[in-house]
């Protein structure tokens, strides 16, 4: 952009020196100022995220780098990985997104614009025109004539405060936040489609342990009821077993509708309508499996990859260029101004009988050439106090950017921290949920078999029974948010927009 100043100014030299010397001695003092920029140049802020990671002594957890660009398919799951896809490929938010690069875009050309003449016109027209003879004065008068005309006219804000320039920046650093907001956008639907999904296969292995459980309650209404018509047993025994058993089958509607809710949702996410999602997700599935173990790299790696720090940054940045923007209009404005086309008409003296010397043919000869130009400067000198406040208003603008961005890397350590907590102490629930289910298997058993020799009442039954259902669809859930939790790490991670950019 210098060198095309030093062009344009160079040329400008040339023609003017011979007979405008006072008009080439402004534009060299203009050139001059040029250089300057009003404003603050823009400083990353100096904050910095967690040194190491709190659970960093889990041997889980493992701080060597690691790629995050498709973290989904740790899981191994080719049904998520399919609705991966149609989510990168199909989802109507992130195609939002990314109609707001191409407005930031647009904006972008449009500031870079104003460092050119910024008013310029092509203009030309034809006329003809008749007036009346029994007007006053009119005597010698052409009162019939045509008149044609072109040219060119343009005028030039120098930016001689950076104030053009100021704008340019602001709309590149804009651009580049539109990019960050796909990027975190991306980030979000991937982890929320993932999460989603394994809300539903926890849901479907939750409704098929109801289901089971409704035989296993069947059958053991059976055996009261058998044993109550021997006379063995109370009605007591049988109304305490169709309760269990009502109580089972009244989960399984609700589970039922969850699952519904769960398709609607993930369908939203892929761009589709519920009935189409159907073919896509199969059967019922089981929750897929999840690693153990997971590598998060260092913290710093953190805050280089998360798309919402960027996006904080690029807007903190986009408004300092803004701050020089507002400052630009305390000083005065130069420009240069010209117009330059041709000019011609012809027409008849009706009175006396003859025709006007010129002719429309002659349009471009040299003495219908036409043109004036020079500089002009403005300067709202009255206007301080409205300008200084709207000064005040970008700087205050930036002051709120310059928090929510230190606040932004403070959320995202706090999220690491949170998602990694979760995975881990979820992983040990499982273990003990584990563990007491299959003791609670036993005890059914075991009490199941006392009660048909007599040897214990039907409460113990019940009781083992309905805490198997409990301990069995609490498990399925633990097991079902060991992945959650870890989908959650890898968005905290700032993972799954790279895949994108390759």
């Amino acid at each position: 952009m210098r060198w095309k100043w030093i062009s344009w100014f160079d040329n400008l030299v040339r023609r003017f020196k011979a007979g405008y010397p006072s008009v080439m001695a402004s534009c060299c003092l203009l050139w001059i100022g040029g250089c300057a920029m009003i404003g603050p140049d823009y400083i990353k802020p100096d904050v910095s995220g967690p040194s190491e990671w709190i659970e960093i002594s889990n041997p889980k957890i493992k701080t060597e780098e690691a790629d995050f660009s498709k973290w989904w398919s740790v899981f191994n799951d080719p049904v998520l990985d399919m609705l991966v896809e149609k989510v990168h490929n199909d989802n109507l938010d992130l195609h939002i997104a990314g109609i707001r690069i191409l407005e930031a875009r647009a904006r972008l050309g449009i500031a870079i614009g104003g460092l050119y003449p910024q008013n310029q016109r092509a203009a030309g027209g034809y006329t003809y025109t008749r007036a009346s003879e029994n007007l006053a004065n009119t005597l010698g008068a052409d009162l019939r004539y045509s008149e044609m005309n072109i040219g060119f006219d343009a005028a030039w804000e120098l930016d001689i405060w950076g104030k053009f320039r100021r704008a340019v920046e602001s709309e590149i650093r804009t651009l580049e936040a539109a990019f960050a907001g796909y990027d975190d956008i991306l980030v979000s639907l991937t982890a929320e489609l993932a999460r989603t999904y394994f809300l539903l296969r926890t849901t479907e292995e939750r409704l098929s342990i109801a289901r089971e459980n409704v035989k296993i309650q069947k059958r053991t209404l059976e055996i009261t009821e058998a044993r109550f018509h021997g006379g063995a047993v109370s009605e007591l025994d049988v109304s305490q077993a169709r309760s269990l058993l009502a109580g089972t089958q009244a989960s399984i509607p609700r589970l039922e509708s969850d699952r519904r809710q769960l398709k609607n949702a993930i369908a939203v996410l892929i761009g589709t309508l519920p009935s189409a999602v159907e073919d896509i997700l199969g059967n019922p599935g089981k929750i897929p499996s999840v690693p153990e173990e997971v590598a998060t790299g260092v913290p710093a790696e953190m805050l280089r990859r998360r798309p919402d720090i960027r996006l904080a940054e690029h807007q903190l940045a986009a408004q300092s260029a803004r701050i020089g923007l507002a400052r630009a209009d305390l000083y005065p404005h130069f420009t240069l101004f010209g117009s330059i086309g041709f000019r011609s008409s012809d027409g008849i003296n009706t009175r006396a009988g003859s025709s006007s010397g010129s002719n429309l043919s002659d349009l471009f000869n040299s003495e219908s050439l036409e043109f004036f130009g020079g500089p002009a400067f403005s300067w709202d000198i009255f206007n301080y106090g409205r300008i200084i406040n709207r000064v005040r208003v970008e700087d205050a603008r930036f002051q709120q950017l310059a928090l929510d961005y230190e606040n932004t890397v403070l959320r995202a350590a706090s999220e690491v921290e949170d998602a990694m907590a979760a995975f881990l102490r979820s992983q040990e629930e499982a273990v003990f949920t584990s563990e007491s289910v299959e003791a609670t298997k036993r005890s059914v058993d075991i009490s199941l078999l006392q009660y048909r020799e007599g040897l214990a009442d039907y409460q113990r039954v019940l009781d083992a029974q309905r805490a198997l259902a409990n301990q069995q669809d609490s498990l399925t859930s633990v097991r079902g948010s060991i992945g959650i939790n870890l989908i959650a790490l890898y968005k905290a991670l700032g993972g799954g927009w790279q895949s994108h950019a390759e």
